[in-house]
């Protein structure tokens, strides 16, 4: 397997590319998890001069057999963004390879027991709200509509498609975890539906379930025009 450094709007220089072998290192990631099919880091750079201190983006996905796990950070240079999000990677490869050794003696954790049991899972504040990283304190936000957005620079809505195979609620909420959201879109592996788990305030978990009213799908009139966005 090989690590695959890909610039976007960037480019990436030769050192740059060496030192990502040398800080990703590839025998101690299979030693965590030995089903690795792929590595990618992605590297940008913030224009707006306003976010000099974070104006390199770092972003690490690590596809396997099992969960996708990705780790991302920003900092003022992409060698310092890096260690970042390599942390943040051996973190949760470290966290997966223990879920995979308690699965096999004890008990599947319920949604109100993982923050207790997998290290990382939520930092709350005394008023039972999560804190955001240390990183994330120096950026001002403003509202945009229903929006909120941080930093000046202009609004950016990145879309991507991701094909999944159904799983339980257990599963969703596990791999929310795994890769540091605040929600999850899966498919119900009951319901075949539509869900999204999130976090809620303390250590509450909330699931949104979708289905499809046959009444108002019936009724409803052919749209006229073309479709909103392009």
């Amino acid at each position: 397997m090989d690590i695959v450094v890909k610039g976007r709007k960037t480019e990436v220089p030769e050192r740059f590319r060496k030192h990502v072998a040398e800080k990703l290192k590839l025998e101690k990631i299979q030693k965590l998890d030995g089903k690795v099919i792929s590595l990618d880091v992605e590297v940008s750079k913030e224009p707006n001069p306003r976010q000099a201190d974070r104006c390199d983006r770092v972003e690490i996905t690590l596809r396997s057999r099992g969960p996708v796990i990705r780790a991302e950070a920003s900092a003022n240079d992409p060698y310092a963004a890096l260690d970042l999000a390599a942390e943040k990677l051996d973190a949760r490869l470290r966290k997966q390879h223990d879920k995979r050794n308690t699965r096999r003696g004890a008990r599947r954790l319920t949604a109100a027991e993982v923050p207790d049991h997998v290290p990382g899972a939520a930092t709350l504040n005394g008023n039972g709200h999560a804190v955001p990283d240390e990183q994330s304190d120096s950026v001002p936000t403003k509202k945009i509509g229903s929006l909120e957005v941080k930093g000046e620079g202009p609004l950016v809505v990145r879309e991507k498609t991701h094909v999944a195979s159904p799983m339980s609620l257990d599963q969703a909420l596990y791999e929310m975890e795994l890769v540091g959201h605040d929600f999850y879109l899966f498919v119900d592996s009951e319901t075949k539906e539509p869900s999204v788990v999130y976090r809620r305030h303390a250590y509450d978990y909330g699931v949104i379930h979708l289905s499809t009213d046959p009444m108002v799908t019936q009724a409803q009139p052919p749209a006229a025009g073309g479709t909103l966005g392009g």
